[in-house]
């Protein structure tokens, strides 16, 4: 059963951070508490989490529609907000591809605001907190600078 402030947080945030994972898997439990741990922050209010199990097959159907999301480096995370007029949700579009040399560049999505984790040996399957929370903050960046 869902506590009342989260449920109050899930019909007012305005982004939805969505974990793409595994059941078992330990890099998923890890991208998902970090994520977690990060909204319960104070501040955070603006996004909720929330975890698609891609060996469901609605999960398998969301990871699809996503469209960009490598299979091969899961668990990946991607940033939804609201479509306007309907109770639905969206991935948010990057304005321009991140840079390779960028702090967490290897682990970001192109098309999309999100993270993809990477398993080569200067990643070492681990996406960082702080890149996390760079990669929100980002989307904040991007509404404030849409809006003023």
């Amino acid at each position: 059963m869902k506590k009342p402030a989260e449920e109050e947080k899930r019909m007012t945030a305005m982004w939805r951070a969505v974990v793409f994972g595994k059941p078992g898997c330990p890099k998923c439990g890890v991208l998902r508490r970090r994520l977690e741990s990060l909204l319960a922050e104070t501040g955070w209010d603006d996004f909720e989490p929330a975890y698609i199990d891609v060996e469901t097959e609605d999960g398998l159907v969301a990871f699809c529609r996503a469209e960009c999301i490598n299979p091969n480096r899961l668990p990946a995370l991607l940033i939804m907000e609201r479509a306007p007029g309907l109770d639905s949700w969206r991935p948010v579009e990057r304005p321009a591809p991140p840079a390779p040399e960028e702090r967490g560049g290897s682990l970001r999505l192109y098309v999309y605001f999100g993270l993809q984790t990477d398993y080569s040996e200067a990643g070492r399957g681990v996406i960082p907190p702080e890149v996390i929370r760079s990669e929100l903050e980002a989307v904040r960046r991007l509404r404030a600078s849409a809006e003023g």
